[in-house]
This record gives structure tokens, C-alpha cells and sequence, in this order.
């Protein structure tokens, strides 16, 4: 009875910048999650360029762009993936949902109230940068999952994203996942210089999701277009992923509405009617 209950977990998974590795984390966790017998949806939230189909190596006939005006609905859309998911392809070129008008608007709610699919999670991979529909989908969701790596510029990508969000968006809480570690060095040390940093001058709680090693197995699955926990699932990389899947199953969600895909989605479109002046 208490899975039947339990409310919708939303994690938005996000880096600031490009090349972090983010897809391929949030495809990974669908795949772990699932595997731990979940109900898991991953949304392609990237509306520009979308690509975790592309990971997974399957070619969507339809899209959300076709569920906003009317010519599918999203049960037709959503794709049952070999590792077990449902996949919401994202509107590749599409308009980000700022644009929506208030028919749209309804249509997707609509759309996603009448869907037949219990879910336990929905994993929301966005597009990089601080485009409005990236900030839409992390104001959005119930938690916001950043993808570091040990690099300049994707501290300096991940900090701007929190600034922006925190003090524009109203969102305080973050989890960072560090990505990509070499072995000499520490996923919980490039958290907490980047902690540091951000509780000196920004209002905000990070908390340390983990890390994932720096793992051929990992770069050879994504050649592949498999997950590497289908194609190597003893390999670091993997184990890694499934500690992250176990820990987000026990990441606060909120209770009554607040917990409803339809609110999620309400939420989403609220966010992209209000584009607040950025933060210099």
C-alpha cells in the first residue's frame, strides 16, 4: 500500500555547462532506479538538442512537441526502453515552454494528469547553460541534481547556475554530484571547495550526492549507445551509479500535491511565465 501512496520524486539533472557528462548520469540513474524494481520516467528536458535517445540508441517517431499541440497524447510518445524506463523524447528545435499559450498550457497538464503511468520517479535531464528552460525545469522540480567536474570552467558554469536559480528562482536546495574523478582525487574535497565558495556568498544548502569515477567502461558504453550498467555492470562506473540510484531513493519528496506529476507540470509552465531580470 505505501508504493501505491507514495508521491512522484522529480529530480532535475543539471551542470551549468556542456560536456559534464550530465545525459548520460541522468540516463544511467533511470537505468539504476528502474533496476532497484521503480517506476521511472526520464524526461529529455534538452528542447534545443535533444540526445538521451541518441545514448540509448533509439530514434522517437514522436515527441513532446506533438503532445503540446494535440497530435499525440503522451502515453502514444513515451517509448518503453530495453532498460526497463519510459522515455519522454524532448521537442528537439522546439520553442522553450516560456512560449506556451494558455490552450498549451492546459494541454500538457492535461496531459500528463491523464496519464495511466504510475511513476515512482521522474528524471528530468535539461539542457546545459542558463537558458530559461533549463532554469524552468530545475524551479520546478523537487530537487535539483548538479552534475561537477574538476574543471574551471565547469565550477565556474555550476556556481553561476546556483547564483542565478537561488537568488532569481527561489530555489535554495542542491544536491552535486562529482563527476568523472580521477583516482588521485577526491569527489568529497571538489564538493566542499565548491561549498565553500558558495556559502560565502550565496543563501543556498548543498549537500554531496557522491561520485562517479573517471571510467573507460563508461566512455565505451556511451560509444555503444548502451547504459554501462547493461553493458558493465561490475565496472566503478556502474557500481557508483547504483549508490546514487540507492540514495535517491530515500531523498525527501514533499506530501499531497506538491508530490502530483500534475503539479510538477503546473509548476514548469508557471516558471516560463515570469522571466525575471538575471543576476549580474
Amino acid at each position: 500500500m505505501e508504493r501505491l501512496v507514495r508521491p512522484v520524486s522529480v529530480t532535475a539533472v543539471t551542470g551549468g555547462k556542456g560536456g559534464v557528462g550530465k545525459t548520460s548520469v541522468a540516463v544511467n540513474l533511470a537505468t539504476a532506479l528502474s533496476q532497484r524494481g521503480r517506476r521511472v520516467a526520464l524526461l529529455d528536458g534538452d528542447l534545443g538538442l535533444a540526445n538521451a535517445d541518441v545514448l540509448l540508441g533509439l530514434s522517437p517517431a514522436y515527441t513532446l512537441a506533438h503532445v503540446i499541440c494535440g497530435d499525440r497524447t503522451l502515453e502514444e510518445v513515451m517509448i518503453e526502453t530495453p532498460q526497463g524506463f519510459q522515455l519522454l523524447p524532448g521537442a528537439s528545435g522546439c520553442a522553450d515552454l516560456a512560449q506556451l499559450g494558455a490552450e498549451d498550457h492546459l494541454a500538457l497538464v492535461r496531459a500528463f494528469s491523464s496519464l495511466p503511468l504510475q511513476l515512482d520517479h521522474l528524471i528530468v535531464d535539461t539542457a546545459p547553460g542558463l537558458a530559461h528552460g533549463v532554469l524552468q525545469f530545475c524551479q520546478a522540480a523537487q530537487h535539483v541534481l548538479i552534475v561537477l567536474c574538476d574543471d574551471p570552467a565547469s565550477l565556474t558554469d555550476a556556481y553561476a547556475l546556483v547564483k542565478v536559480l537561488s537568488r532569481n528562482h527561489g530555489v535554495r536546495r542542491f544536491l552535486v554530484l562529482a563527476n568523472r574523478m580521477q583516482a588521485h582525487k577526491s569527489g568529497a574535497q571538489l564538493f566542499e571547495s565548491f561549498a565553500r565558495v558558495a556559502a560565502r556568498f550565496l543563501d543556498v544548502t548543498l549537500e554531496f550526492a557522491g561520485e562517479i569515477p573517471a571510467d573507460e567502461a563508461l566512455r565505451r558504453s556511451v560509444r555503444e549507445q548502451r547504459t554501462v550498467l547493461e553493458a558493465y555492470p561490475g565496472s566503478p562506473a556502474a557500481r557508483a551509479l547504483k549508490k546514487l540510484a540507492t540514495a535517491a531513493d530515500t531523498w525527501p519528496i514533499p506530501q499531497g500535491p506538491r508530490g502530483n506529476i500534475e503539479f510538477f507540470v503546473e509548476r514548469l509552465v508557471q516558471a516560463g511565465r515570469s522571466r525575471p531580470v538575471a543576476v549580474p
